[in-house]
């Protein structure tokens, strides 16, 4: 019975409730060279076998059902990986970060392309790091 060692390639998590911006920014992802897979719902993400694999979570904060931020706090509380977030959000940042802390990326909607560029380069750099 022969099983691979690897069984899925680590990629960038893209989970937004609205089709539009799930699109755009995994069209964004790919054009910067990595490998995206977009999600619905946390709850779609969460259901996911190869969700474990993710690299980052980039995740809208307010979302039907389960939050990013529920989302977030439901991985860490988990412990058992500490997969570094994006949150993008139409909501003040001030407003997000009162629940999550400082070391947590938020982007404004609309964001740039250069600045979800440099959140995933310093979230992937971190991702050792734990908290993030």
């Amino acid at each position: 019975m022969a099983t691979s060692s690897v069984a899925t390639t680590s990629f960038i998590a893209i989970i937004d409730d609205e089709a539009d911006v799930r699109r755009a920014t995994s069209s964004l992802v790919r054009s910067l060279g990595f490998t995206a897979k977009s999600f619905v719902s946390a709850e779609e993400f969460l259901a996911d076998a190869d969700n474990r694999s993710a690299s980052c979570i980039v995740s809208d904060v307010n979302m039907t059902g389960m939050s990013g931020i529920e989302l977030y706090l439901r991985l860490q509380e988990e412990k058992v990986s500490r997969v570094p977030f994006v949150f993008i959000t139409a909501f003040a940042e001030s407003q997000v970060r009162e629940y999550i802390g400082e070391h947590v990326r938020v982007l404004q909607k609309p964001f740039h392309a250069d600045a979800l560029a440099a959140c995933l380069d310093a979230a992937l750099k971190s991702k050792g790091g734990g908290s993030n």
